[in-house]
C-alpha cells in the first residue's frame, strides 16, 4: 500500500522539471496514425499529413525489427527537428511515439536520446506492455529527470497499451498511477496471446464466437440464426470505465485487417459507443474511417444541441420528439456537443457541417 500523500501527487518528481498537469488537455485523437521512422518512404510523407490527423506516431517497438532500432529513433529526431509545425501545444497534429517495452535493451535508450532532443515538441509517450503501476512510477520519474536536465517547461504525457492479463487486471491501478497518464489503448494481438485466447486476428471479432439462435419447434438440426460476439466488449468497457474514473482517455487500438474496411468501421464504431475517443490507424485508409467513426454525426450533434436548449438550467424533465430528456440526458448531449465544438476547431469540413445545422430554442412538447 503507497503512503504517498495526495498533496504531493502533483509536485515534480525531480528538482527543476515541469509542474505535473492536473488534467489532461481536451485535444482531438480521432486516429493515432503510426509510421515506422526507418522507413524513408514513410517519413517523406510524415510533412504532408501534418493537419490532416490529430496524432502521429513514430514507431519504435513492434513492426520495426531489431536491426532498425537505432535507425528508427534516430529516424523520428531527424522527422521532428525537420518539421517545425508537428508536435507541442500550438500543432494541429500532436506527435507520439511508442518506446520499446520497458524489459527491452532499448526502452532505456528511447528515452534519453528523445527527451533532451525533441522532449519540447514531444506530446506523449506510448509505453507497451504495462503489467502494473510499477512501470508508470518508473517513467514517470525516468521522464522528470530527463525534462529537468532538458530545460522542458511542459510535462510529456505517458499513455499505457493494455497487453496482458495482468495488465487489464490492474487497469485502475494504472490509471491512477501519475499526473502523467493520458489514456490506454487495447493491445489485442499481445493481449490475446498471453490470455491463451485462440485467435490469431489482430483485433476484430472471430466468427466461432457466436451465440445461436433456441431451436425453432425444437428442431435442432433445422436452420438457426447465429450471432458473432466481440471477444473485446468486455476489455474494452473495463478500460473505458478506468479512464473515466481517473479523468483519462481510452482508445481502441489496431485493426489489422487493412482490406476489410467494413468491419474495422463497425469495430471503430462499438469503441466510440462504449466511450473509446479514437484508435490506432496503420494505413492511412483507417485515417478516414477513424474520422468519420470517432466525430459525431450531424444527426446527432443536432439532436445533442436540441436537448442542451430545451433543459435551460439543467434541472426538470422535458419531452422531445416523444422522448423524455432529463439531467442524466443533458449530461450525455453535452459530451457530444463539446466533442464537436473541440472536432470543429482543427477540422473546418467539420465545422462547415456542424454550423449548418439549424439553430433551435424550444422543444416541440414541453412537460415540467
Amino acid at each position: 500500500m503507497s503512503h504517498r500523500s495526495a498533496k504531493d501527487f502533483f509536485r515534480p518528481l525531480a528538482v527543476g522539471a515541469p509542474t505535473p498537469a492536473t488534467e489532461v488537455p481536451a485535444r482531438p485523437s480521432r486516429a493515432i496514425h503510426f509510421f515506422d521512422p526507418s522507413n524513408a518512404k514513410m517519413a517523406a510523407k510524415v510533412p504532408a499529413m501534418v493537419g490532416t490527423v490529430d496524432v502521429l506516431l513514430g514507431n519504435l517497438e513492434d513492426a520495426v525489427k531489431a536491426d532498425n532500432k537505432l535507425a528508427a529513433r534516430e529516424g523520428l529526431v531527424r522527422i521532428a527537428q525537420d518539421t517545425p509545425t508537428l508536435g507541442g501545444p500550438d500543432s494541429p497534429t500532436q506527435l507520439w511515439t511508442r518506446i520499446n517495452a520497458l524489459d527491452s535493451p532499448w526502452a532505456l535508450d528511447d528515452l534519453l536520446t528523445l527527451v533532451p532532443a525533441i522532449g519540447d515538441r514531444l506530446d506523449v509517450v506510448m509505453v507497451p506492455k504495462v503489467q502494473g503501476p510499477e512501470d508508470i512510477h518508473y517513467v514517470d520519474r525516468l521522464l522528470a529527470q530527463l525534462e529537468a536536465k532538458a530545460g522542458l517547461t511542459r510535462p510529456i504525457l505517458v499513455h499505457a497499451i493494455l497487453e496482458t492479463a495482468r495488465g487489464v487486471a490492474n487497469v485502475e491501478e494504472i490509471c491512477g498511477a501519475s499526473p502523467r497518464m493520458q489514456g490506454l489503448s487495447l493491445g489485442p494481438a499481445d493481449l490475446a496471446a498471453d490470455r491463451r485466447m485462440k485467435t490469431t486476428r489482430v483485433g476484430g471479432g472471430h466468427p466461432g464466437y457466436l451465440v445461436r439462435q433456441d431451436p425453432v419447434d425444437g428442431a435442432i438440426d433445422g436452420p438457426r440464426s447465429i450471432f458473432q460476439q466481440d471477444l473485446w466488449h468486455y476489455t474494452i468497457a473495463r478500460m473505458v470505465d478506468a479512464c473515466a474514473t481517473h479523468g483519462i482517455y481510452p482508445y481502441y487500438g489496431p485493426f489489422g485487417d487493412i482490406t476489410d474496411v467494413v468491419a474495422c468501421e463497425d469495430q471503430f464504431r462499438n469503441a466510440f459507443l462504449l466511450g473509446c475517443v479514437g484508435t490506432w490507424s496503420l494505413h492511412p485508409k483507417q485515417v478516414a474511417i477513424a474520422h468519420r467513426v470517432f466525430s459525431p454525426s450531424v444527426e446527432d450533434v443536432a439532436h445533442a444541441r436540441r436537448v442542451v436548449a430545451a433543459m435551460g438550467d439543467g434541472t426538470g424533465a422535458v419531452m422531445l420528439d416523444g422522448k423524455m430528456e432529463d439531467d442524466a440526458s443533458l449530461k450525455q448531449c453535452l459530451v457530444m456537443v463539446e466533442l464537436a465544438e473541440q472536432l470543429a476547431a482543427i477540422d473546418p469540413d467539420l465545422k462547415a457541417l456542424y454550423d449548418a445545422i439549424p439553430t433551435t430554442d424550444a422543444p416541440t412538447e414541453q412537460e415540467a
